[in-house]
C-alpha cells in the first residue's frame, strides 16, 4: 500500500469516516500489520478505552443429530451413527446445574438440526434450564436453528421467537452465518438458512427487544472480498436494527485428532489451510475498522489459541469469550496448546497480562463488576505484531 492511500485512510477513520468497499479490501491487501493494529487500536481504544470485557459462560449442546452435513463440521452426526446422543431434558438440566459454579452467568445453547425432535423440546427446555438456574442467561440457538423450528412447527418464527422469550431466551447466538456470499457459501453449507433468512430472524429479534451477536467464519475457502462483503451486509443490518452488540470473527479449524469412528467430517481440509496467526489478526484489525456501528469485537480463545487472542485485543478486539470448559462444535486443542477451560481468575490474568483492565459483563453488556488493571509496569505489552 502507497505512503498516500494510508494517509487517506487513516484521515477517514481518525475522522471517523466510514470506510467503504475498496477500502476493506485495500486493507487486507496490505501487509503492513503492525499499521493496521494501530489503526484497529485507536478505534477499540475510543470506543471502549483500555478495558477488556468478559463473561463466565458454559456451553451446553443437547444434540449432535444434525440433518445438515456442513463441508467444515465435525459436530454433526447422523440419526444411529455412533457417537449421536440426545439429551433428554432431565439431562440437560442436571448438566447445567453441575455447571453453575464459579458465579455462572450465561449458558450458550446450540445443537445439531435434529430431524426428530419436536418442537415442543425446545421452549420447554429453556423453560425447565430457566427455573433450575434463575440467575443464568439464557443464550440460545442460532438463526439456522430458529429456520428449522419454523419447518417442524408450522409457526413463524416470529410466534417461535416469542414463545422462547417467554420461556426465558436472551438472546439468540450468531451461529450459522459463516460466509454470507454464495460464491462460497454453496460450497461449505448445507442447510437452507442464507443470508435472506438469516438476516430476517436477527431482524425479527432486534424488533422484539433482544440483542444479539453476528459471526463470520473466516480462514478457509474465502478471499478477503467475501470477508469485506459478509461485514458490510450486517453493518447495513446494524443500519437499520441497532440489534447487534458484538462481532465475533470464528476461526476455521482443521480436525487434529481422527474421529471415534475412523470418518473425517471435515471435508474441506484436504484443501485449506487455517488462517495464520498474523491473518487472524489482520482479520480482527479489518473487521473493528470496517464496522464502525457495532459497539464490541469479540476474540473467541477457543478457536485462536490463548496467545494469539492476547494479540488480538491490540488490534481491534475489546471482548474475550468466557471461560468454557468443553466446546464441541470446534476440535482445537491438541495442536497449539489451547486450553479446556479458563476460570475467572485465568481470564483476569490473560487479560492484565495484555496490558489491559478486566470488566466482567453480562450478556447484555451490562457491567457486573470491574477488576484493577494490569500494573504499570506491564501496561505497554504487547504491541501490535511487528515482523
Amino acid at each position: 500500500m502507497d505512503v498516500g492511500l494510508k494517509r487517506e485512510l487513516e484521515d477517514k477513520v481518525r475522522a471517523g469516516e466510514r470506510l467503504t468497499r475498496e477500502d476493506g479490501i485495500a486493507l487486507y491487501e496490505s501487509d503492513d500489520l503492525a499499521w493496521l493494529g494501530g489503526l484497529a487500536h485507536e478505534v477499540r481504544t475510543r470506543k471502549n478505552g483500555d478495558v477488556v470485557h468478559f463473561n463466565v459462560n458454559r456451553h451446553l449442546n443437547m444434540t449432535n443429530v444434525c440433518t445438515a452435513s456442513c463441508a467444515y463440521c465435525s459436530f454433526q452426526r447422523k440419526p444411529g451413527e455412533k457417537d449421536a446422543y440426545t439429551m433428554r431434558i432431565e439431562e440437560a438440566v442436571k448438566l447445567a446445574k453441575a455447571m453453575e459454579g464459579e458465579n455462572l452467568t450465561e449458558l450458550h445453547i446450540v445443537n445439531g438440526l435434529h430431524p426428530n425432535l419436536p418442537w415442543r423440546y425446545y421452549p420447554r427446555s429453556l423453560s425447565e434450564l430457566k427455573k433450575a438456574l434463575p440467575n443464568v442467561s439464557l443464550k440460545a440457538f442460532t438463526a439456522t436453528e430458529i429456520h428449522h423450528f419454523e419447518t417442524i412447527s408450522g409457526l413463524s418464527a416470529s410466534e417461535i421467537l416469542d414463545e422462547l422469550i417467554d420461556a426465558g431466551l436472551e438472546s439468540l447466538t450468531g451461529g450459522g452465518a459463516e460466509i454470507f456470499d454464495w460464491e462460497v457459501r454453496q460450497h461449505i453449507v448445507d442447510h437452507r438458512t442464507h443470508w435472506e433468512d438469516w438476516s430476517r430472524i436477527h431482524r425479527l429479534a432486534h424488533e422484539k427487544g433482544l440483542k444479539t451477536p453476528c459471526t463470520m467464519l473466516y480462514g478457509h475457502i474465502e478471499e478477503p472480498r467475501h470477508r469485506v462483503d459478509h461485514v458490510l451486509r450486517l453493518r447495513e443490518l446494524q443500519d437499520e436494527t441497532g440489534g447487534f452488540q458484538v462481532f465475533i470473527p470464528l476461526r476455521y479449524q482443521h480436525d487434529f485428532v481422527d474421529m471415534k469412528d475412523g470418518k473425517v467430517r471435515n471435508r474441506l481440509q484436504a484443501r485449506t489451510q487455517m488462517a495464520t496467526g498474523a491473518e487472524a489478526l489482520k482479520t480482527f484489525a479489518v473487521s473493528r475498522l470496517l464496522f464502525d456501528n457495532v459497539p464490541h469485537v469479540k476474540v473467541f480463545w477457543v478457536m485462536h489459541g490463548v496467545q494469539t487472542a492476547q494479540l488480538a485485543l491490540q488490534h481491534g478486539a475489546d471482548d474475550m469469550d468466557g471461560s468454557v470448559v468443553e466446546y464441541k462444535i470446534t476440535h482445537d486443542a491438541d495442536n497449539y496448546g489451547t486450553p479446556n477451560k479458563l476460570t475467572r481468575e485465568d481470564l483476569l490474568e490473560l487479560i492484565r497480562d495484555a496490558g489491559f483492565r478486566p470488566v466482567e459483563r453480562n450478556t447484555r453488556y451490562e457491567i457486573i463488576r470491574e477488576y484493577e488493571a494490569a500494573p504499570a509496569g506491564r501496561r505497554e505489552v504487547p504491541q501490535p505484531m511487528r515482523f
